[in-house]
């Protein structure tokens, strides 16, 4: 029998490449012979990432459709056909036995063709509120696997398959890491740890508003994780000389870091906020309003309206100290909103989704 021939798609973001990449390794922990193809969109961080996770990648010319202008958008159409005629060359060359998709630009068109040729297909939509890419690929694929409920309204229910987003297997045992992360990261033990995450580049709004509290951290007795993001680290990496702070580009040990907070603040990317439902401590949500139809306030508000977080727009940020403060205060707050994003995590997804595509592969 030959080897499976496993084609993904997804990129622009690492909410897309990460759970692309953990279905890879699933599916290539249990058929170490299989043969991978990603496809991506050139320029993006995909051709970076996932060459260097191990696997080949082809890219595409593609991008979405730009909000902020006409002019940028003339291009849409030539990149879209050119496209449709690389991905139908890279199916029809690599042959696959399955085709994944992730979400991003990419996607589309590899789904749609592959769907087309009558390739076995599955999407994982990270998302409580989906992208257009997706919405329009749930017509064409045979599966779709989801980490919220109430997605019939966007998708063909028989087709949907609640999973949940594949996250970090690293994080399943934090709670054994307590006392080596608080020495890693060189904490004091008789303080408080607020970890700030903003995402790989950064959180402008985010950062501002740490750097204005400041005082209001130490007075607390507070001390601080603070992933400011490769865009905003000149700005800020002067805050690592106060001993209660620690400001950094990127956390290479996030289960460290998530091991050794006692409270998160947080933007709302669905693989983070999979990710803090496993990690199960209290966080504060604040949600990036500038992302396509505004999905990290709905992802945020999932949880939220469960009572497993709290939640803060960009517009309501002067009463941070009031909120924060508050919820410092309330121990019995605190394990509740831990309790409550506890019973939201589904730390087998990436199994899960892998189990459908086996059936897929079946057929």
């Amino acid at each position: 029998m030959k080897p499976f021939r496993i084609l993904i798609s997804g990129g622009g973001t690492g909410g897309h490449i990460y759970p692309a990449l953990a279905i890879a390794d699933e599916i290539k922990m249990r058929y170490p012979e299989a043969e991978f193809l990603f496809v991506g969109a050139k320029d993006r961080m995909e051709m970076e990432k996932v060459p260097n996770a191990g696997y080949t990648i082809k890219g595409l010319w593609i991008s979405g459709i730009q909000r902020d202008g006409i002019i940028r958008n003339l291009s849409f159409p030539f990149k879209l056909i050119d496209s449709l005629w690389k991905a139908h060359k890279i199916i029809s060359e690599f042959k696959p036995n399955v085709a994944i998709g992730t979400g991003g630009f990419a996607s589309g068109p590899t789904l749609y063709l592959a769907a087309k040729k009558g390739i076995p297909t599955l999407i994982q939509e990270q998302n409580s509120f989906p992208g257009i890419t997706n919405r329009y690929l749930s017509k064409k694929v045979d599966r779709i696997c989801v980490a919220y409920d109430n997605l019939e309204r966007f998708f063909p229910i028989e087709k949907i398959i609640k999973t949940g987003n594949p996250v970090r297997q690293d994080l399943l045992s934090i709670h054994k890491k307590v006392e080596e992360s608080k020495a890693y990261f060189k904490l004091d033990k008789n303080k408080k740890t607020l970890l700030i995450l903003g995402g790989s580049l950064g959180a402008r709004k985010i950062n501002q508003l740490v750097e204005e509290h400041l005082d209001f951290f130490k007075k607390q007795d507070i001390q601080l994780i603070w992933q400011c993001g490769k865009l905003y680290i000149n700005d800020y990496k002067k805050y690592d000389n106060l001993d209660y702070v620690q400001v950094h580009q990127f956390v290479n040990k996030m289960d460290f870091a998530y091991a050794a907070s006692d409270f998160i603040i947080s933007r709302a990317g669905a693989s983070s906020v999979s990710e803090l439902c496993i990690v199960g401590k209290p966080v504060l949500f604040i949600p990036s309003p500038n992302v396509a139809e505004d999905h990290q306030t709905k992802n945020a508000k999932a949880i939220v309206d469960k009572h497993g977080a709290l939640i803060l727009k960009e517009s309501e940020l002067d009463t941070f100290s009031i909120v924060f403060g508050t919820l410092l205060k309330d121990k019995g707050k605190q394990q509740h909103l831990s309790e409550n994003i506890k019973e939201l995590a589904l730390p087998s997804a990436t199994s899960a989704i892998v189990n459908e595509i086996e059936k897929l592969l079946d057929k």
